[in-house]
């Protein structure tokens, strides 16, 4: 309970301030080696810090913020929320009135 690292705290550079969850714990600390080596660049190449950045601003802040019961918040958000993990993980699942409902099929 006492854990209130952000992004700002841990990486200065960095603009974020929303108290960081596992996943952006992990993020925070192994995002930019990950991108590079999928990336097959340089961890300190501009293509990997920008995605980095991207990445956490529209995907990984959100995750963030949801699980510390952080709100959007009351006028200027304080996050974007392009969508929740609970929708799109619910996309995977089949339509009510599909009649093929065995989701072990692929």
């Amino acid at each position: 309970r006492s854990f209130a690292e952000s992004m700002r705290s841990l990486r200065p550079d960095k603009p974020w301030s929303t108290k960081l969850s596992s996943a952006g714990l992990v993020y925070c600390h192994f995002g930019s080696q990950i991108l590079a080596g999928l990336l097959e660049r340089p961890e300190d190449d501009p293509v990997v810090g920008t995605l980095y950045d991207k990445l956490y601003e529209n995907f990984v802040e959100e995750i963030d913020a949801v699980d510390n019961g952080i709100a959007p918040g009351a006028g200027e958000p304080r996050y974007a929320l392009t969508t929740t993990l609970s929708a799109r993980v619910g996309r995977l699942n089949p339509l009510w009135n599909d009649p093929r409902q065995d989701t072990e099929v692929g």
